[in-house]
Formats: C-alpha cells, sequence, structure tokens
C-alpha cells in the first residue's frame, strides 16, 4: 500500500527527530566558542571544521593523531542519569595519549550516537567536551550527532572523540635517549579515570548498592557521582614541564592495560622499569575494588591506574626541576621508580615492594 495523500511516512515517524538535532545544535554553540584559540575561531556549522598551524605559532610540524571512546563508564553515566563529566573523560583520553608524544592538542572532534535524541542531554555531554577541550587547550572544530533508533535501546549512547596535536619536528617523545638510572615519576590520577569499568559495574552489582547510594570510599557522594570522577587531563602542566625543564624524556599515560602493559611502550627493549609499589598512594575507590571484588593486587595493576594517571621518565640530576614545574601546575608527582637493564626473561615492567591497598 502506498503512502499518500498526505499519510506518507516522515523521517521522524521512522525515529529520527530533525528538529531536536536542530535544538541541540544551538545549544551547544556558546560551548563550542569557549574551546576557540589561536588556528580555530570556535565556530560550527560548515562540513569540515578548519584550522590553521600557522597562526597557532608552529613552523614545521608534525601532526600526531588519536582517537577512543569512553568504554563502559557510560553506563554508569546513563543509569545515574549524569551526563556532565563523561565529555571530560573522552577529551581525556585522547589529549593524554597525545601530549606523551610531546604533542599540543590542537582541536578536536567528537561522535555521540543514540537511539533518540535528547536535546537537553546531548548539550550536557558537549558541555563537558568543551570542558575538557579547555583543560587541554584544543579547540573542538566539530562533530557529529547520529541519531540511530533500532541500534541503541532507550536512553542508551555512545562517544567517540578524536584529537589531532603538533609537535616541532625533532622534538617528539620518547627522545630516544633514556638508559639506565633515570628516574621514573609518577603523576597521580584523580581515580578510576575510564579504564576497567566493567569490572567496577561487576562490584558494584556484587556490593548491592544503588548509583544514588553515599559511595563507601567518599561519602560526601553518591556512587554513581564519586565513580564517574572525570580523567584528570594532564596536559598542560606537562607541556610546560617539557618545554621549560628539556628534561623529560619519556611519557607514558596508565590506561587499560595499567603498568605493565603501557610503560613498557615508551622504552627501549633493552630497557625495564623498576616500580616500587610502595611509593604509590591509591585512591580509596581502589582499595574498595579490591576488597569488594576480592581482586588480587596484580590484577589490579593490570586492570586499573590504581591512582598514578601518567609517568614521566627524567634524568636523575633533572628530578627536582622537573617536580617543581608540576608541582606549580597543581600536580602531585613523586618518585615511582627507575629505567634498570632488560634480561631477555625480564618483563618490561619490574616490582618492588607492595601496593597499599
Amino acid at each position: 500500500m502506498s503512502q499518500s495523500d498526505g499519510n506518507g511516512l516522515t523521517y521522524s515517524q521512522a525515529g529520527v527527530d530533525i528538529d531536536a538535532g536542530n535544538l541541540m545544535v544551538e545549544k551547544i554553540k556558546p560551548a563550542v566558542r569557549s574551546t576557540r584559540r589561536p588556528g580555530a575561531d570556535g565556530e560550527i556549522g560548515g562540513f569540515g571544521g578548519l584550522f590553521d598551524l600557522r597562526a597557532a605559532g608552529f613552523t614545521d610540524p608534525v601532526l600526531v593523531a588519536a582517537n577512543d571512546g569512553v568504554g563502559t563508564k557510560l553506563k554508569i553515566a546513563i543509569d545515574a542519569d549524569r551526563h556532565d563529566t563523561v565529555g571530560i573523560d573522552l577529551v581525556a583520553m585522547c589529549v593524554n595519549d597525545l601530549v606523551v608524544q610531546g604533542a599540543e592538542p590542537l582541536f578536536f572532534l567528537d561522535y555521540f550516537a543514540t537511539g533518540k535524541l535528547d536535546p537537553e542531554q546531548g548539550a550536557a555531554i558537549v558541555e563537558g567536551i568543551a570542558e575538557g577541550c579547555r583543560q587541554a587547550g584544543a579547540a573542538l572544530i566539530g562533530g557529529e550527532t547520529a541519531e540511530m533508533p533500532g541500534m541503541y535501546a532507550g536512553g542508551d549512547y555512545d562517544l567517540a572523540g578524536f584529537a589531532v596535536g603538533a609537535a616541532e619536528r625533532g622534538r617528539l617523545l620518547p627522545s630516544g635517549d633514556l638508559v639506565e638510572g633515570d628516574v621514573i615519576l609518577g603523576l597521580a590520577s584523580s581515580g578510576v579515570h575510564s579504564n576497567g569499568y566493567s569490572l567496577v559495574r561487576r562490584i558494584v552489582a556484587l556490593s548491592g548498592l544503588g548509583w544514588d547510594a553515599p559511595a563507601p570510599f567518599e561519602p560526601q557522594k553518591s556512587l554513581g557521582e564519586a565513580l564517574l570522577t572525570p580523567t584528570r587531563i594532564y596536559v598542560k602542566p606537562l607541556l610546560k614541564a617539557i618545554r621549560e625543564t628539556g628534561a623529560i624524556k619519556a611519557l607514558a599515560h596508565i590506561t587499560g592495560g595499567g603498568f605493565p602493559e603501557n610503560i613498557p611502550r615508551v622504552l627501549p627493549k633493552h630497557l625495564a622499569a623498576e616500580i616500587d609499589l610502595a611509593a604509590v598512594k591509591p585512591p580509596a575507590v581502589f582499595s574498595w575494588l579490591a576488597r569488594t571484588g576480592g581482586v588480587e593486587a596484580t590484577e589490579m595493576l593490570r586492570t586499573f591506574n590504581c591512582g598514578v594517571g601518567m609517568i614521566a621518565v627524567v634524568p636523575a640530576d633533572k628530578v627536582d626541576t622537573v617536580c617543581a614545574v608540576l608541582a606549580d601546575e597543581g600536580e602531585r608527582v613523586f618518585r615511582l621508580g627507575r629505567i634498570v637493564a632488560r634480561a631477555q626473561s625480564d618483563a618490561g615492567t619490574l616490582y618492588k615492594g607492595s601496593l597499599a591497598l
């Protein structure tokens, strides 16, 4: 049967509301404008986002790109109905990967897909993305909002982010001159960040607690709010330390896989990282997760950051200088270990001491 005489199907009847999409775009324009920086004007609406490298102050840049998501932390945001911080996580997971290569994040694009678009919810998410961009000094130059009925259950959504940064040629990290005796510094995390949330959610289910219950490890907050603490963005402090000291040889973002998977990625094959676990002061959330889930310390270390969101490798005689710059920028930084020779049978990450969970 044909649909005619005014009874034809519309896109809205199929589940896609163009007007809601237009309303969301209007709602997010102020947030997007707040991210403008040299090289980008902070406006959206074109078919592609523009960025002027020369206006950003680069002369012979190498571009560095990264993309990531927020994982199942989004499920907590959905179930707890709190959507204002996952955008910070989205930016953090991308820009922290750029700065470990010595690159300054320049611009960011997001992809937001949902079954039924709620302009208020969408605007809250993008406002979080804009906040992350401001923290990182990156311009939000575009994005995609996809309303996809039938692909996502009611209320569900997914996020992906794409960041591009730049470094002047010859200044990328790791520097290639790492040696035995170099010191590994740890930069404190803000909590679980954005990895391991499938295990987190399983542990919460075991605990029997609801998302609105007081968090056992942070009673002044609800469990949902505490577990949604956004990923720390280390970009500006690290860029300042890189540029002012010239002493940072390598950086590693501690994400999924923890110390054993992430630190060796920036080390030459003949060197290993010796980590003093007694130097780590895990936030209370990790002790609660380990205790409630009966999670062994080795499993904690290969799943979570356990309190260290970033590591830096510096020469032994430059430790105080680098620590001073990072501390002035608000980072809690501490000696985490040292670089040692790696035997053929050794793992890339070695431990001494024990983790105080």
